[in-house]
């Protein structure tokens, strides 16, 4: 083991400054090459998690909303407004991810829709068995879908 991956091994973040160092050095040959590719993968693997984790909170949030309108409250409404934040916060800071949003929602779709479940106690029977939701909609600020069986829209929340 040459002294970068064992300094990887036992100090990842000196192991990070060190490899900065090298490379604004212009010491290139010197850089551990196999850990930084390993790394680099993972920070793209890491932002599209963070993509379908926020995803998931969102469509089941949007799931109760609509499915348990009885129990609609403020704090879903602002969980939904925080999870849409931080996406199109993340959606600007990594432009590249737009083209990661259809696969996105249907990977965290699932998800969702078992804390939706768990979190409602209704049976899945309930909910769709794909996301009803378009992208647009996930990211809209306004909007909350209809009351399931009202054709009802509910806004008219105290915040």
């Amino acid at each position: 083991m040459n002294k970068f991956a064992e300094l990887y091994e036992h100090d990842f973040n000196a192991w990070i400054h060190n490899q900065i160092s090298l490379l604004k050095a212009g010491k290139t040959n010197e850089i551990d090459i196999e850990h930084l590719i390993e790394e680099l993968e993972d920070m793209g693997k890491s932002n599209l998690r963070e993509l379908e984790n926020r995803f998931v909170i969102l469509i089941a949030h949007l799931l109760k909303w609509q499915f348990q309108p009885e129990k609609q409250s403020s704090s879903w409404r602002g969980s939904m407004s925080e999870q849409r934040v931080q996406l199109l916060r993340l959606l600007r800071k990594v432009p590249s991810l737009k083209r990661e949003l259809p696969n996105a929602i249907i990977d965290a779709y699932p998800d969702a829709l078992d804390l939706a479940i768990d979190e409602t106690g209704l049976p899945e029977y309930t909910f769709p068995k794909t996301c009803l939701y378009t992208i647009e909609q996930l990211l809209d600020k306004h909007f909350y879908p209809e009351n399931a069986g009202t054709g009802v829209q509910k806004t008219n929340l105290a915040l």
